[in-house]
């Protein structure tokens, strides 16, 4: 399910595009201020962030400068602002689109199907082919040179949810809920102990790993040229 983050200081906004998002199958958190949205992007990292500008704390520019050290989430400003520096500030600082307040939902909910699918998070049937290497996500399936490879139940549910955001950083928190649950967040151990496994049997140099890249203290990347 394509996780949305919604950050506007107007608590109606806000209300309004939970309930839309959410009756059109998105799971929707919301933020009223940057602080706020940076924490739980921290927690978890969204397929999509709809941003205002005009935040209380730190304002939305400030957000998406934050956000863009760290991630390449797309980014879709939603704000009152339409004079031309403002969108260009914001694009130039990595703002995948911007949308002006008042704004039709169905526009602004087309460009997130349009930002979801360039991301990867609406590609249930991913197929990937690094060298000789070939994963079939949707089919569990991994060969290299036509020589199956057996990986478990639970090191798909990783290459999925790795190879599914290919390129972007998945927080370790987010990985293990994505693949035990919630109540799993702490157990890091568990991560090290599974890719370290699934190196073994993907990776060309498994002490020099490629494809499934640490981010020390921070979480995981699948980041083969495709």
């Amino acid at each position: 399910m394509t996780f949305v983050l919604v950050v506007d200081d107007d608590p109606a906004i806000c209300r309004t595009l939970a309930i839309n998002l959410r009756a059109r199958d998105y799971e929707v958190e919301t933020a009223g201020d940057g602080r706020s949205a940076l924490q739980i992007v921290h927690e978890r990292l969204p397929d999509v962030v709809l941003l205002d500008l005009g935040l209380p704390d730190i304002d939305g520019i400030g957000v998406l400068t934050q956000l863009r050290a760290f991630s390449a989430v797309p980014v879709i400003v939603v704000s009152a602002r339409s004079e031309p520096d403002d969108k260009v500030e914001a694009l130039d600082l990595g703002a995948d689109d911007f949308v002006t307040k008042p704004f039709s939902l169905e526009e602004l909910f087309a460009r997130i199907r349009v930002m979801t699918r360039r991301s990867g998070a609406e590609q249930p049937g991913l197929s990937l082919r690094v060298g000789d290497l070939s994963l079939d996500v949707a089919d569990s399936r991994a060969t290299r040179a036509g020589e199956e490879i057996h990986l478990t139940p639970i090191e798909w549910k990783i290459v999925a949810a790795l190879a599914r955001k290919h390129g972007r950083l998945v927080r370790q928190s987010e990985l293990l809920r994505a693949v035990w649950g919630p109540g799993y967040e702490r157990q890091t151990n568990y991560l090290r102990v599974h890719l370290a496994s699934i190196r073994r049997k993907l990776e060309s140099d498994p002490a020099h790993p490629r494809l499934f890249v640490t981010e020390p203290g921070i979480g995981y990347r699948f980041t083969a040229d495709v």
